[in-house]
């Protein structure tokens, strides 16, 4: 990933009602132009269900 799980974070999870499902998750953050891989990390995190950015970043630091 070439941005840090905080900086994906602070960037693209603006406007994202929580809690989401990873799919509602994945959409909102291709519509706010997150970049392919960190999209593609997401899908490799078996978490379905996020409450908060603070358990998007815990996931992707997981997967990097």
């Amino acid at each position: 990933m070439r941005e840090t799980p905080i900086v994906v974070t602070q960037r693209y999870v603006q406007g994202i009602g929580w809690p989401v499902s990873r799919d509602e998750l994945l959409r909102a953050l291709e519509r706010n132009g997150a970049p392919d891989d960190v999209l593609q990390a997401l899908r490799t995190v078996p978490k379905e269900r996020f409450t908060g950015p603070s358990e998007v970043t815990s996931a992707l630091w997981a997967v990097v």
